[in-house]
């Protein structure tokens, strides 16, 4: 049985740039996200996935369409190059609990308790800012789901990371109850995480199908031969 619908977008067109007549960087893109999926957004770079996933967090303003939402819905998106606070990772995490009200020793607590379930709270003491790469995006992961959001929006939750803190990101993700949204250029990520697969080139939707579907060469290809093309170029 299908699930209520969480979001609904309609007909939403983005432009690259203000001017007149400037390329799009999403051209008419029509979708429903129901409770409880976890979609995958692929496509080339410029294929407009980032774009879209800032449009469903409300940080970009369509030119024309629009973004309905089941009510007041709680969600947090984790960007690709995430920004830790000059305070340690502990105070970056109770900070974000801080600003949704939660008074501040409490906001301590649970961040250091989100913490040690990531498998962070042995750099809990330490500046955001001298953290690697992998162990920065973990950190922002556990400050998003700390806030215990309804839809969880991923861009590229894995790019130039290391094995190690993939397979991190992709378990605590894998553990998460609620809905999901990630842009991915990891097909194999892709497979093991969605339940349903959206394909984007130039700004269109071209494809959206369940993730079973999507990795069928035949139902693929009669579907949309652009993305069957493009999971063909990317050797899956």
């Amino acid at each position: 049985m299908t699930q209520p619908c969480l979001l609904d977008v309609q007909g939403v067109r983005v432009a690259l740039t203000p001017r007149h007549g400037a390329p799009l960087a999403l051209d008419g893109v029509s979708l429903q996200i129901h409770r409880g999926e976890r979609v995958a957004l692929v496509g080339a770079n410029g294929s407009g996935k980032s774009t879209l996933l800032r449009v469903l967090h409300g940080l970009q303003e369509p030119m024309s369409g629009r973004v309905l939402k089941a009510g007041s819905v709680p969600q947090a998106m984790l960007f690709q190059r995430p920004v830790l606070l000059r305070l340690n990772v502990q105070n970056n995490v109770s900070l974000a609990l801080w600003l949704r009200g939660v008074p501040w020793r409490s906001a301590r607590q649970q961040a250091l308790q989100v913490l040690e379930a990531a498998g962070l709270g042995d750099v809990a003491r330490r500046r955001g800012r001298q953290l690697s790469v992998g162990q920065t995006q973990r950190a922002a992961l556990a400050r998003a789901l700390a806030l215990e959001p309804e839809l969880l929006l991923l861009d590229e939750p894995t790019a130039s990371l290391d094995p190690h803190s993939k397979r991190a990101i992709e378990n605590t993700v894998q553990h998460f109850a609620g809905t999901m949204v990630f842009a991915s250029h990891n097909l194999g990520q892709v497979k093991r995480l969605a339940t349903r697969v959206i394909y984007l080139e130039q700004g269109r939707l071209l494809a959206d199908l369940p993730v079973h579907a999507f990795f069928d060469k035949a139902v693929l290809q009669a579907h949309s031969t652009e993305a069957a093309n493009f999971v063909k170029g990317e050797g899956v």
